[in-house]
């Protein structure tokens, strides 16, 4: 290049980006699908499978851990968390290592699956409800979570009347606390 004075500069400047960014993903959005109701399910649905994921390893490897350590549920192993033997993989003591990894990969695609399911759920209701009423209040949280609790009620084994009326109030009462609660803290 040439400097003002007519001679050449040799000097190239680099120049270093500040932080690596990608276009249209600002305020931290994970997708971009058109819609902000479908960029929030989506968002929702995907960190919420994540979690799910982890949390249905995590309990398995921690009774994994009490059985072999010799530690049962009559052993030392609290009542309120010996009631959740029952969700175990069932499967996960297969024959061969490759029928216990396919178990463990199917229950944990299931359990991801719904904790996926109730985030976007949750978070599209909230979100929808929010934007046809003109407030995000109790009201919007009580009717997502009761719609929310009564699908992941469906998603069970065997769901019945009452434990799909269940799920409804649990998820009604749980969102609306919650609601009422995050202006408190």
């Amino acid at each position: 290049m040439l400097n003002s004075g007519g001679s050449v500069n040799t000097h190239i400047e680099a120049s270093k980006p500040s932080s690596f960014e990608f276009p249209g993903f600002e305020k931290g959005a994970m997708f971009d699908l058109g819609h902000p109701l479908l960029n929030r399910i989506a968002e929702s649905f995907v960190k919420a499978a994540g979690i799910g994921a982890v949390q249905a390893v995590s309990r398995e490897a921690y009774f994994t851990a009490t059985e072999a350590s010799g530690l049962g549920s009559s052993n030392g192993t609290p009542p309120d968390i010996s009631g959740h033997k029952k969700n175990r993989f069932p499967d996960l003591r297969g024959g061969n290592s490759s029928k216990s990894l396919e178990a463990m990969v199917k229950h944990t695609g299931k359990e991801s699956l719904q904790w996926g399911l109730a985030a976007g759920v949750y978070s599209g209701l909230t979100y929808g409800l929010k934007e046809a009423r003109g407030a995000h209040d109790w009201k919007n949280s009580a009717v997502a979570g009761a719609i929310t609790g009564v699908a992941l009620a469906l998603t069970s084994d065997c769901s019945s009347h009452e434990q799909i009326v269940q799920c409804a109030i649990t998820g009604a009462a749980i969102s609306s606390a919650a609601n009422l609660l995050s202006g408190i803290f």
